[in-house]
């Protein structure tokens, strides 16, 4: 069935993609290019985390896809915080 092969095929995308935001973000923070709190960053592993939950429930990887759904969740409470430390200020 075409329509099952593109759909394949843009999950196998969707997973690479996450594969760059995730190791590119991770890799600019630990050269000191790109603060773990800047939005960017943050941004980065949000998209990137939602990519491979979708790219691993897709694979039938449920151990995977809870890592990052956790991963997600993590980077949208820092998002969260400071979101509200800018409305304090």
């Amino acid at each position: 069935n075409c329509s099952m092969e593109s759909f394949a095929f843009w999950v196998e995308v969707l997973g690479w993609v996450a594969s760059l935001l995730i190791v590119g973000s991770y890799g600019l923070n630990l050269w000191g290019k790109l603060p773990a709190q800047h939005p960017i960053y943050v941004w980065a592993n949000i998209i990137g985390g939602l990519f491979f939950v979708i790219n691993t429930y897709y694979h039938q990887a449920y151990p995977s896809m809870l890592v990052n759904i956790i991963w997600v969740i993590i980077a949208l409470v820092i998002l969260l915080k400071a979101f509200f430390k800018k409305q304090k200020s």
